[in-house]
C-alpha cells in the first residue's frame, strides 16, 4: 500500500499542482476532489505548451502531421488506460456532453416502442439524457430503484426490472454523492440476458480517478470521463465508443466519414494532457509494482490508488490516533452506512441542526476544503428519499493524507457544541 512505501506519498504529492495551498485561500487541505481533482504539473506544463501552437490537424506541414501523430498517441495511450481493444475515443465539450450524445444517438436509433433503463442513483448528466431522449424517440422509460440504505444500485435491481424489449441501458460507474460504486460488468450481463442487442452506455465521470477502467471486460457500448476529475484539466471530455455504436447514424457534417464523431478542429493540447495522466499512472505502478508490461503497472496503480483510499476513509469513519472517528461522533450521520466497501474515497455527511453550508463554511474558515451538496436537480434523487435537504460531502483522492483526515476529525469533533 501506498503509506508503507516510505517518501511515495510525498513523492506523488510533489507531482501536483496546489496540493496543500490555494493561490487565492493560501494553506488548505483539498476534500473538494469529487467537485474536480487536482491536476498533474505535467498536465499544467503541457496545456501551456500546446497554447501557444498555431496550426491545426489535417494540413500538409510537420507541425500539423506531429499533432496528428500527438493525438494517435492519446488514443493508443487510453486505449491501454482504460482497456478498450477495439471502438474508438473521441474528445468533446464535457464528460456530461458526450454521455448526452451518446445517450441521444441510441435512442434515436431504437425501435419505436422499446425501452430504455436506467436507475434512480445516477448523476443527472445521463438520467436527463436518457429520459429526454426515451420521450422524443417514442420510448418507455424504466426507473430501476438503488438502495437508499446503501447508496447504490446492484445487477439484481436492473434484473428484476430487465424485459427483453429494452434497447437502450444506462449505468453509474460511481456515486458523486454517496461515493459508492457499483458493478457494471455485473449490471451489464444482467442487462444482456435479457436483451443481448441492447445499447449499454457508462458515466464513469466519478469513478476513473479512484481505481482502474477495464473497458473490455464491461460488455458495454460506451463510456465517458471528465478528464478535470482524473487529474487532466477543465475544458473537454473523453468518450470511447463501441464498434457498433460507431456505426449507428449520428450528428456529422454532410459527406464526412460514417466513423467519425467529433466536431471541429480539436486541441491537441486535451489529447496530449491524458497521455500525461496515462503517464502518471505508469509511473505508480513502477513504485507499488515490479510489473513489466504498461497495462500490468497501470492495474498496479489502480489498485494501490483504491486500497490506499479505502485507508483514508477507514480512518476518516473510524478514527485516527487518539481521534474518534465519524461514526463515533453523536452529531455525525454518514450517508449509506459505516461499513460500506462499495465506498470509493468519499463520504458524505450530516451534522445535527447545523446546516450543511455552514459546516462547510467553517470547515473553510480553517483551511480545510469540502463541499455542500444540496437536494437539488443534481443531488435529490438520493438526498430527498433520506429526508435531507442537504450534506457535506468530503472527496479526496489518493495524494491526501492521513494527517489530513486527523485535522478533518479535530475540526468536526470541535462542532459537537
Amino acid at each position: 500500500m501506498l503509506q508503507n512505501t516510505p517518501g511515495l506519498i510525498d513523492e506523488i504529492r510533489a507531482r501536483f499542482a496546489h496540493v496543500d495551498s490555494c493561490p487565492f485561500q493560501g494553506s488548505r487541505i483539498f476534500f473538494e476532489n469529487a467537485g474536480g481533482a487536482l491536476t498533474l504539473n505535467s498536465v499544467v506544463e503541457t496545456s501551456a505548451k500546446f497554447a501557444a501552437i498555431p496550426d491545426n490537424q489535417g494540413r500538409d506541414n510537420v507541425a500539423s502531421h506531429t499533432l496528428v501523430d500527438i493525438i494517435n498517441k492519446s488514443k493508443a495511450d487510453l486505449s491501454v488506460f482504460m482497456n478498450a481493444s477495439t471502438g474508438q475515443f473521441f474528445v468533446g465539450e464535457s464528460g456530461t456532453e458526450l454521455l448526452f450524445r451518446m445517450i441521444r444517438t441510441a435512442c434515436v436509433n431504437a425501435p419505436k416502442g422499446s425501452k430504455v433503463i436506467g436507475s434512480s442513483i445516477e448523476h443527472p448528466a445521463s438520467r436527463s439524457a436518457a429520459r429526454r431522449w426515451a420521450g422524443i424517440a417514442g420510448l418507455d422509460y424504466v426507473n430501476v430503484p438503488h438502495s437508499d440504505d446503501l447508496g447504490l444500485v446492484t445487477a439484481d435491481d436492473y434484473r428484476a426490472a430487465m424485459t427483453p424489449d429494452v434497447s437502450v441501458a444506462t449505468i453509474l460507474h460511481a456515486s458523486p454523492v454517496t461515493g459508492m460504486g457499483m458493478d457494471v460488468a455485473a449490471i451489464a450481463q444482467a442487462i444482456r440476458e435479457e436483451s443481448p442487442e441492447c445499447f449499454i452506455i457508462v458515466d464513469g465521470i466519478q469513478h476513473a480517478a479512484h481505481g482502474q477502467v477495464d473497458i473490455d471486460s464491461y460488455g458495454v457500448d460506451g463510456y465517458a470521463i471528465s478528464p478535470y476529475k482524473v487529474f487532466s484539466r477543465h475544458g473537454y471530455g473523453i468518450a470511447w465508443i463501441s464498434d457498433r455504436l460507431t456505426a449507428l447514424p449520428h450528428d456529422q457534417l454532410i459527406d464526412a466519414p460514417a466513423s467519425g464523431w467529433e466536431f471541429g478542429t480539436r486541441d491537441t493540447g486535451s489529447y496530449a494532457t491524458m497521455s500525461d495522466v496515462v503517464s502518471y499512472f505508469d509511473w505508480l505502478g513502477t513504485q507499488v509494482s515490479d510489473e513489466s508490461d504498461l497495462r500490468a503497472r497501470i492495474e498496479a496503480a489502480g489498485l494501490a490508488i483504491h486500497a490506499y483510499e479505502t485507508h483514508l476513509t477507514n480512518a476518516m469513519i473510524s478514527g485516527t490516533g487518539n481521534l474518534p472517528g465519524l461514526r463515533d461522533m453523536d452529531h455525525v450521520r454518514i450517508l449509506a452506512g459505516a461499513d460500506n466497501p462499495a465506498r470509493e474515497g468519499l463520504v458524505s455527511i450530516v451534522v445535527r441542526d447545523v446546516p450543511s453550508a455552514e459546516i462547510v463554511t467553517r470547515l473553510n474558515e480553517q483551511g480545510i476544503r469540502t463541499h455542500t451538496r444540496k437536494a437539488d436537480h443534481y443531488s435529490g434523487n438520493v438526498l430527498t428519499p433520506l429526508g435531507l435537504s442537504d450534506c457535506i460531502r468530503i472527496s479526496l483522492c489518493h495524494y491526501n493524507t492521513e494527517q489530513e483526515v486527523a485535522q478533518l476529525l479535530a475540526a468536526l469533533n470541535e462542532m459537537a457544541a
